[in-house]
């Protein structure tokens, strides 16, 4: 039987300051006074609409992603929380990030994050080199990152992420160690990692900009990128993702693990295990923020609905979990997929003869190997 794993809450905030040249996210440039209490009435009503499909179950972590959430006003985070955790059971401790922008970062909102609940930050930060940040297109600079970081630590929080990516253009490996040295300074809890890509339907992939380094240069400040966080305390679990001990993002993990995570707002996605149909269900709902406002709480707001059979689940589950170092176990894999071990037998062989998966006992785990070529032992699961 398929068994409902932990249940996540995902809260799509669309709106941002300026778009970067480099995002693929649904974000949308803001313009003139946003509907802040619009948009909180419309999440409501899309969030009573979806109720019906995780009846009884408990939440055990909430992320508000976008956009740049920091832009919506604690107070209105505060009544979405409230009424959120009226409907849903929301467990002890339960995880909530809320993301940032340090150039949306005011003295004052943070202690209102807290006190409305929210308990984890994530820093879109990217760089701490104020020429990288510009050619990035973001709004702030390496000292606004680092004053938003304080005063977060000021207000209590000491559970937070800083993203920071490499191979941006014109960066050399010195920029890259630099900008994880002045990370560190900052204490974070959590790092995020990872490699710029030009993604299509971005500014960059039509204009890609000059001086990105190749693929021998990126590979070279990977590997002395992941030897520094390591030195520094911060074990990687994830492709991208390093933690001081305890502190892994629990919400990523459930995603990496094949959990459940209810999808509300513009564009928001959710995966959820149906026990009564014995099913998978993908849903998304409508991108533009316009519309979704008109049609929040109804069948109209749904972009889309996707079961996903029993042939495509193996490839579902590898896409998310071949990307920890801790792998999955077999028992788990038949939990969240309602398949047999013998359904997956012929690919893993194959993984197991290429060298880029091994098995420990009942536990599959990729290879130091393997994890140079996550997505080739993906496809092996197609």
């Amino acid at each position: 039987m398929l068994i409902p794993p932990p249940l996540s809450l995902y809260v799509h905030l669309p709106w941002c300051v300026r778009k970067c040249p480099y995002c693929d996210f649904n974000s949308h440039q803001g313009k003139g006074e946003l509907p802040f209490g619009e948009y909180v009435d419309a999440l409501l009503r899309d969030l009573d609409f979806d109720l019906p499909l995780v009846w009884g179950r408990t939440v055990q972590t909430v992320f508000f992603g976008g956009g740049t959430p920091s832009l919506f006003p604690p107070q209105h985070i505060d009544r979405f929380l409230q009424e959120a955790s009226a409907r849903l059971r929301f467990a002890p401790g339960c995880e909530i990030t809320l993301e940032t922008n340090p150039g949306t970062a005011e003295h004052g909102r943070f202690e209102e994050y807290r006190k409305a609940g929210v308990n984890r930050i994530s820093f879109g930060i990217q760089s701490f080199d104020d020429g990288s940040l510009q050619r990035l297109g973001r709004i702030h600079d390496s000292h606004e990152a680092e004053a938003a970081v304080k005063l977060a630590q000021d207000a209590g929080f000491d559970n937070f992420n800083l993203d920071l990516m490499y191979a941006l253009p014109q960066q050399t490996l010195a920029m890259a160690e630099n900008d994880l040295q002045r990370a560190f300074a900052l204490q974070p809890a959590h790092i995020s990692h990872y490699q710029l890509t030009l993604e299509p339907n971005t500014v960059y992939f039509a204009r890609p900009p000059k001086g990105i380094p190749d693929d021998d240069a990126a590979w070279d400040m990977q590997e002395h990128c992941q030897a520094l966080l390591a030195d520094a305390g911060y074990a990687q679990y994830e492709v991208s993702a390093y933690a001081r001990p305890g502190r892994q993002c629990a919400h990523n993990l459930n995603y990496w693990r094949f959990g459940d995570y209810l999808g509300i707002g513009a564009g928001a996605h959710g995966k959820i295990t149906l026990g009564s149909e014995q099913t998978i269900l993908r849903r998304w709902k409508i991108k533009h923020p316009t519309a979704y406002l008109a049609a929040a709480g109804t069948p109209q707001a749904i972009g889309g609905d996707d079961r996903i059979d029993a042939a495509r689940r193996p490839f579902e589950f590898m896409l998310n979990a071949l990307r920890l170092r801790e792998g999955f176990t077999l028992a788990g894999f038949e939990a969240t997929t309602d398949l047999p071990e013998s359904a997956i037998a012929a690919p893993l062989q194959q993984a197991f003869a290429n060298g880029w998966l091994e098995r420990d006992g009942d536990r599959i785990v990729p290879t130091e190997l393997g994890r140079r070529f996550t997505n080739d032992a993906v496809e092996l699961f197609l």
